[in-house]
């Protein structure tokens, strides 16, 4: 039965290769609709109100400001802005020929719809900190923050603008917006088709049409070397191979993988929910672990080197301490750490500190390859000085039942450096997924409330690296170490030749589809 879908569905995707105008084709003789399998299907849809185009571009919807290939701030739905001298109030200026995909003007009214419908959301588009917002003229608004706030650039950046007119409930499955495509057929679970915004403002795609495929990355493999499919992602666990007529692409990212270490000693925190690990809350064991794992292998061996090795949720972003970078793989220097803070080996070759047991237990979804392989490979690498792993694959629901009392392997990397202020900030204890393990410092916690209340992004930067290490202390592997960073994953794609993406710049994680950020300049090589 499988097979026979799988038949189907190619049979009906070379079908949507010809339009009800034909086979239609660029100047140079290619075809101009392209067929992609580069990701998952959004489960919330697209509605930018609740996170749709955060870890990527929007497509449907446009965004005041955005990011150039080499993380640069670039101006799109804004012509311009200003931010007062105390960091509260930021003026932003609007371009005055932007359309809506159904022919509506975009004007400063659809802006504060927008924000204030966020603020409602309660998603992870926080915009808590925006006390009002005024439209003072149909292109020109006004945002008044509570705080100054230096990350409020990348809400900018991140957050498409949906129109007031006709927004409803159904807005997930149906956008209407400004960016370059619109949406035309979503078949759930299977596919979703659009074509170009006839009333785009900016650069035309030279692409008229786009179908996404929702398949397993087998299926699209496969499907690829029948030629179906233009654009294809794999994971990076998948061993390389040759597509006939298809160039493999491995593009740089911060989505990185790493093992969150409860920080505190067992206890029951004021909801009542037991949280802390009583040998991870031991900064020797921490140290120990960081300074013990082979990143490098981990990324030869579980990913077939399609990565580098991860230490922190930031590595090469203009906030990234190049201080976090410390030898690994040094087990001498990691035994020795443990044995002169009280640690011994037992007869079974564990340490122990007279009764505790160096051991843990290291949770991570199940069904995710790359986590397992890596759950595995570190606990191996931790038993060669004497610290017991054991892996253990979960449901997500029975992963954050345990989360903040168990380690876990987890996944982050963002473009914006407010997840730092998530991971590591002491406010942010136990919020979901965000500081799962009550991680705790009172001057990591002032760098980073400077670096955010900062009134220009270079101090900003600066107050992020402080927090990391600041020579004495912080949430680096050095310091601290409330986590334990392992690699960053390339995104691996394979690209019809001659289709040329252009420049990338480094990939987020792995939500969305970042792959799409510049596809306006994507092009047919002559």
């Amino acid at each position: 039965m499988k097979r026979y879908y799988f038949i189907l569905l190619i049979l009906s995707v070379l079908l949507l290769g010809c339009n009800a105008k034909g086979e239609e084709m660029t100047t140079n003789g290619q075809p101009d609709h392209l067929v992609l399998a580069i990701g998952s299907e959004p489960e919330q849809g697209f509605d930018p109100t609740t996170g749709w185009g955060s870890y990527g571009s929007p497509l449907f919807q446009s965004t005041l400001l955005r990011l150039d290939e080499n993380l640069q701030i670039q101006y799109d739905l804004a012509t311009e802005y200003t931010i007062s001298e105390d960091g509260r109030i930021w003026t932003v200026t609007l371009r005055q020929d932007a359309y809506f995909s159904n022919g509506e003007a975009l004007t400063a009214e659809d802006v504060v719809f927008t924000f204030d419908l966020a603020k409602t959301k309660q998603s992870i588009v926080d915009v808590s900190n925006v006390e009002k917002i005024e439209k003072t003229n149909d292109y020109e608004v006004v945002f008044y923050l509570k705080e100054p706030q230096s990350t409020f650039i990348t809400l900018l950046q991140t957050l498409g603008i949906v129109p007031k007119h006709a927004y409803s409930d159904e807005y997930a499955s149906n956008p209407i917006g400004s960016g370059p495509y619109q949406l035309i057929e979503w078949r759930k679970n299977e596919q979703l088709i659009v074509e170009v915004n006839p009333h785009y403002y900016g650069k035309a795609p030279l692409f008229e049409r786009l179908t996404f495929l929702f398949m397993e990355p087998d299926q699209a493999l496969a499907a690829a070397k029948t030629g179906v499919i233009d654009v294809l992602s794999v994971p990076a666990t998948y061993p390389k191979e040759d597509i006939a007529g298809m160039e493999r692409l491995s593009l740089a990212s911060v989505d990185n993988r790493g093992i969150m270490l409860p920080f505190v000693s067992p206890t029951i925190n004021s909801d009542g929910v037991q949280i802390g690990h009583e040998v991870t809350s031991n900064e020797e064991i921490r140290k120990a672990m960081n300074l013990a794992v082979h990143r490098q292998e981990l990324v030869d061996t579980v990913m077939n080197g399609e990565g580098t090795p991860a230490y922190s949720s930031a590595d090469r972003l203009p906030w990234f301490h190049e201080e976090n970078i410390m030898n690994d793989n040094d087990k001498v220097a990691a035994e020795e750490l443990l044995l002169s803070n009280g640690w011994s080996k037992g007869d079974d070759g564990i340490f122990q500190k007279e009764s505790l047991r160096a051991s843990m237990m290291l949770y991570y979804p199940a069904g995710d390859q790359l986590r397992q392989s890596l759950a595995l490979l570190v606990a191996q690498q931790l038993k060669e000085i004497g610290l017991e792993i054991v892996p253990k694959g979960a449901s997500w629901n029975d992963i954050e039942e345990v989360m903040h009392k168990e380690a876990v392997l987890m996944g982050w990397g963002s473009h914006n450096p407010i997840e730092l202020f998530n991971l590591y900030h002491s406010g942010m204890a136990g919020m979901d997924y965000y500081n799962a393990n009550y991680y705790q410092n009172e001057k990591v916690d002032e760098y980073m409330e400077k670096a955010i209340q900062s009134t220009n992004l270079e101090d900003a930067y600066e107050y992020w690296k402080l927090a990391q290490w600041d020579g004495t202390t912080g949430f680096s592997g050095k310091a601290d170490a409330p986590w334990v960073w392992l690699v960053n994953v390339n995104h691996i794609y394979y690209v019809k030749e001659p289709l040329q993406i252009g420049e990338q710049k480094i990939q987020p994680h792995g939500h969305g589809w970042p792959i799409t950020d510049f596809i306006m300049e994507w092009t047919w090589e002559e």
